[in-house]
Formats: C-alpha cells, structure tokens, sequence
C-alpha cells in the first residue's frame, strides 16, 4: 500500500513538474514576443485548456498555492525603492493624489459594472483596480471573490493598457516632438532579470534565505494582525519595512523563481474553470471592454494635470498614469529616455496602494447592512392593587341571602 502511494505521489509530481516546465516554455516564447505578464497569462491559458479538456492532473496544492502568495507579496513590497522616491520626493503628493483620484475612479467605474452587468462588486472592484494584477489574482479567495472572472478583468485590462500605450506615446511623441526628461535615468529595479538568477543578489544563497524568511514571518505577522490576505499582505509590509529600513537587500524574487511563482499564480486559477465559467466571462466582456475604455481615457485626464501641475511633459505623465502594464510601460519610456524614476515611483505607489487598499475596501463594499438592534419590551411588574369595591350588606330573602350596596 505504500510503496503504491509513493508512485502514485510521484507520478503526480512528475505532472506538476513537466507542467510547470511547458508554461515556462510558453512564457518564454510569449514574453519574446512581446506579451505582456507572459509566465502568468500563458499558464492561465493552459491551465484553462486542461480544466475544459478535464485533463486536470489534480487539486493545486494549498500549500503551494500560499507559498506563491507569500513570494509575490514580496515582490510587491520591494517595488518601492527608495532611490527613485528620493529622486521624486518634492513631487510625491501630486503623485499621491493622481494615485488617490485614479483608485477612486476605479471603484466607481467598477460599482457602475455591477449595476449594469452580472457582475459582483468583489469581483468588479477587485477586477479594475489598476496595478499588482498577480497580488490581486492571488487574493482574491481570500476575498470571496471569483478569481477567474477577476483574472479575467484583469488581464483584458493589462493586454489594452500594454497594447495601446506604446503607440499613443509614439504618436503623441511623433505630434508634439517632447523632448526628454529624464535623460535615460534608469533608477529603480531590474523587472526583467537573467533567467539564472533566482533572487536580486549576486549572493544566491543569501538572498534566498532573506526571501524565505520575509516569507516565513511576514505569512506569521499577517495573521496576528488579522490582516485580510495575510499570506500577501504580511510579507509585502514586511518587505516594506525592510526595503526603506535597509536591514533587507538582494531578495527580491527574479529569473526562473519570478517565473515559476506567476505560473503556481496562473495555474491555480486557470485549472478552475468550468465551460460555465468561461461562457460567463465571455458575457461580461462588452461591459468590462467599455469599463476598461473609461478607466484609461479617465487617467489619460489625470495625466494632463499631473503634467500642468509638476511642469512635466505630457508623455512623462501619460506613462505615470497608465491604469496598470508596468513592464510595457516602462520599455517604452526607456526607449524614450523618459523620466523613469518619476514613472516608475508613481506606478509603485498606486501599485502598493492599491494592493494594502483593496482588502479592506472589498470587506465594507460587501458588508451586510447593519440591522437595527431588537429592543426588549419592559413588564411593570409592580404588584397591582386590587379595585375598591362599594360596602355591601346581607339581606335576607326566603331561603337565600341578598347581597345590597348601602
């Protein structure tokens, strides 16, 4: 019986191995050629194909499913970097307040789409903040909401926002002739590592242990604080802290470990649909399309105020401002020589924002209303005094007795 249990579990590893190893494929030759969040969204795809073909190998590992959760708020903790907030610091409360007004513009698109459409607003929330889209997809259990209608929200959003921005920058760029701003200031991270690598350090093993641990207690302290999420949210606060502290450097996830962790991301997601699943998304599709449409033309507004009130070219702004596809928009001011450190510090902050915000604001969207507490009925219970009654005197009648007032 064990020796058959052992093959069995080692038949079912050998799956998940050959699988993971045919999604890095995927995402390598998709990344190649330029699609966006490529490990996540081809793994999303396969793991959707498998569940239609009900070729599913088995339930994701849970523990898998929260070891990549924990990885990913890392990375999410570690996109501040300190060296471009200094470089922005005199600008950070305009970008504070685009950042603000971009999330709220958001939300009320997102309660608009559950008016009008078959939505949830777990789901619609969740599904057009902008930024973070694998921290959102990640947490969205966790929010009881639907993960793949939210995955899918995303996504449409990430492929418009990263197909559309580099050809509305080159034609703004073509029409207005802007000159750079930035002179090829390239502070920030590295968002597109070696492949070899496993974490940010040139010491492997070091940065390594430094990510496990940030895993390890951010995953303890989420959950002693009673975090929403707190397989993401903990490590992410964590990291923080220890990202502007400096008492953490060289862990942040990158290479093969990047990829291998938006893949668990991807598959765990994709390998729950259901063909009624996919006919569902498939009907909300014009509504989050035109949702989508409004979002960006809403932030491609904020841009222009953002550019008036800093003094910025408008390109600077638009790239800071896109509703999410972070990496396209960051290969696309490089290619301009924009301001990186300003694009890439506002894009960190809503990014942050937008994954500590969302859990909270989620848990009061969907709060059941208030009811009114019961009022309890109070007795008089003082003891009741019996009615006078007038004086009355016997009579005598034949052979009974007559009662007579006098």
């Amino acid at each position: 019986m064990d020796l058959r249990r052992g093959k069995a579990r080692s038949l079912a590893a050998a799956r998940w191995v050959a699988l993971f190893v045919g999604c890095d494929l995927l995402g390598d030759l998709a990344r190649s050629i330029g699609v966006p969040a490529a490990p996540l969204l081809m793994s999303l795809l396969v793991g959707v194909a498998l569940a239609l073909a009900s070729r599913t190998p088995a339930p994701f590992p849970r523990r898998a499913h929260r070891g990549s959760q924990a990885v990913v708020g890392v990375l999410m903790g570690s996109y501040l970097d300190p060296a471009a907030v200094r470089l922005v610091a005199g600008s950070v409360l305009p970008l504070l307040g685009v950042t603000l007004a971009t999330v709220g513009l958001c939300v009320v698109v997102a309660l608009g789409l559950c008016r009008w459409t078959a939505v949830g607003r777990s789901e619609a929330v969740l599904g057009m903040v902008p930024g973070g889209s694998a921290a959102i997809i990640a947490c969205a259990d966790d929010l009881s909401a639907d993960s793949r209608t939210v995955a899918f929200m995303q996504y449409l959003r990430v492929g418009l926002v990263a197909a559309t921005a580099p050809a509305v920058v080159l034609i703004v760029h073509a029409a207005l002739h802007t000159p750079s701003s930035g002179g090829g200031d390239t502070g920030g991270w590295d968002l597109l590592p070696e492949t070899t690598q496993l974490v940010s350090s040139p010491r492997q093993v070091a940065g390594v242990f430094v990510l496990t641990a940030l895993c390890l207690l951010g995953m303890r302290l989420g959950a002693r604080l009673g975090l929403p999420a707190p397989a993401l949210l903990g490590p992410m606060l964590l990291t923080a802290v220890g990202v502007f502290s400096g008492a953490a450097q060289g862990f942040t996830p990158s290479g093969l470990l990047q990829d291998i962790v938006f893949i668990a991301v991807g598959l765990e997601v994709g390998l729950r649909f259901t063909r009624a699943a996919v006919r569902h998304v498939g009907r909300l599709a014009p509504g989050v399309l035109a949702a989508t449409v409004v979002v960006c033309g809403g932030c491609a507004l904020f841009a222009g105020g953002l550019a008036a009130l800093l003094g910025i070219p408008y390109l600077d702004a638009y790239l800071a401002t896109t509703p999410g596809g972070i990496n396209a928009v960051l290969a696309t001011s490089a290619s301009l020589h924009s301001s990186i450190a300003l694009i890439s510090t506002t894009q960190s902050i809503r990014l942050f924002a937008v994954v500590l915000l969302a859990p909270p604001l989620i848990r009061r969207l969907t709060a059941p209303p208030r009811q009114p507490e019961p009022t309890v009925a109070t007795l008089d219970l003082r003891v009741l005094e019996p009615p006078e009654l007038p004086p009355v005197s016997l009579v005598a009648a034949g052979g009974g007795v007559l009662l007579e007032p006098r």
